[in-house]
C-alpha cells in the first residue's frame, strides 16, 4: 500500500502548465502543440515530457530513430539499432526501486541485449545490471564516490498470442551475477489483457525460482485501463522496444503499460492482489489535444513534439 500512496502523491501533484523557456527544441526550433489551438502537418517525434516543475523526459533522435532519453537527475537512456530494430539499451543514473516517491541516492547502470524471432517480433531481453552507493568516509560524514556493491543478471522473455499476434505474457527470471552463483533465483510473470488493441488489464505475480519450477506468488499487483479515448497516444511515436525497457526499467513499473496502446485510457486503477480484501485505487483525468488529434496534457503531463 505505501507504493500505491506514493502513486497517488505523484499524480496529484502532477499539474499541466509550463513556462515558456522550454519554447525550443536542442537545437533551438520551435516547438509544437504547446497549447491546443496549435498543430502540426507532416511527420513528428515526441520530445518532451513535461510538468510545471520538471522534465521527465527528454528524447532525442538520429533521423527519425531515437537516440538517447535523458529523464530525471539527468539520467541517460542511450538506444542503440542494428537495421530497423533495437538492437541494445544501455542506461546510467538513478530510479525509484523502493517505490517511495524519491529517486535512489545510489545510482545504477544496465545494460539490455534484444533478440528477435523469426517473425521479427521482439522475443528476449537479456540484461545485466550493477547497483553503486556512496559511503560515508570517516572521520568526515560527507559520503565517499560511487562504489558497485552487487551486479544481478536479467531474462525477459515476450509472447505473443497466436491469434492476435498481440503481446500475451512477459516472463522475467533474476538473480545475482556473482562469481560462485549459478541460475536464477527470482521471478516474474506479467500477462497482458486487451479491448480492441488498446491494453485493459496488467497482471503481474512475483515469487521465487526453484531451478526451473516457479514456487508460490508471493506478490501480486493488477493495472486496469479503462474509458480510452479514440485519439493518438503521443507513445504511437516511440519504438516499442523502448517502451518494453522503460516499463522494466523497475521490477514494479507496470502503471507506465497502457503506453503500450494506440489511444489514451481516462481512468486507471491499481490493486494489490494479496491484500485479504483486494480494493483498487483508481485515478481518472481528462486530456487535451491538438488540431492532428495527438494527445497534449493528460494525467498533469504534457506531452511535446517537433517535427522530423
Amino acid at each position: 500500500m505505501k507504493r500505491l500512496f506514493y502513486f497517488i502523491l505523484l499524480l496529484a501533484g502532477l499539474s499541466a502548465v509550463h513556462s515558456c523557456k522550454d519554447l525550443l527544441d536542442e537545437n533551438g526550433d520551435p516547438l509544437l502543440d504547446i497549447n491546443e489551438n496549435t498543430g502540426l502537418n507532416g511527420p513528428r517525434a515526441l520530445f518532451r515530457e513535461i510538468t510545471d516543475s520538471d522534465t521527465l523526459a527528454e528524447y532525442h533522435y538520429n533521423g527519425s530513430l531515437l537516440s538517447r532519453v535523458i529523464t530525471d537527475s539527468a539520467s541517460i537512456t542511450d538506444v542503440m539499432w542494428s537495421g530497423d530494430k533495437i538492437s541494445k539499451i544501455t542506461f546510467k543514473g538513478f530510479l525509484d526501486l523502493d517505490g517511495d516517491g524519491d529517486l535512489d541516492k545510489d545510482s545504477i547502470s544496465y545494460t539490455q541485449l534484444f533478440t528477435y524471432g523469426n517473425s521479427g517480433k521482439l522475443e528476449t531481453i537479456s540484461e545485466n545490471r550493477s547497483f553503486f552507493k556512496r559511503t560515508t568516509v570517516p572521520p568526515s560524514t560527507t559520503p565517499g564516490p560511487q562504489t558497485l556493491y552487487k551486479k544481478t543478471k536479467s531474462l525477459y522473455t515476450l509472447k505473443y498470442a497466436t491469434a492476435t499476434n498481440k503481446l500475451d505474457s512477459i516472463i522475467m527470471r533474476n538473480g545475482p551475477d556473482a562469481p560462485g552463483t549459478v541460475g536464477f533465483q527470482d521471478y516474474s510473470k506479467t500477462k497482458y489483457e486487451y479491448l480492441g488493441d488498446n491494453i485493459s488489464k496488467v497482471t503481474r505475480k512475483y515469487g521465487p525460482l526453484n531451478g526451473s519450477a516457479f514456487g508460490s506468488v508471493l506478490t501480486a499487483y493488477s493495472y486496469e485501463y479503462t474509458n480510452y479515448d479514440d485519439k493518438i497516444s503521443p507513445f504511437t511515436l516511440i519504438p516499442f522496444g523502448y517502451k518494453i525497457s522503460r516499463i522494466l526499467s523497475t521490477e514494479r513499473n507496470d502503471q507506465e503499460s497502457s503506453m503500450l496502446s494506440p489511444n489514451s485510457p481516462k481512468r486507471l486503477s491499481i490493486t494489490d492482489l494479496m491484500d485479504p480484501v483486494p480494493t483498487p485505487v483508481i485515478f481518472s483525468t481528462d486530456y487535451n489535444y491538438d488540431a492532428q488529434t495527438y494527445m497534449t496534457k493528460g494525467f498533469g503531463v504534457n506531452y511535446i513534439y517537433k517535427p522530423l
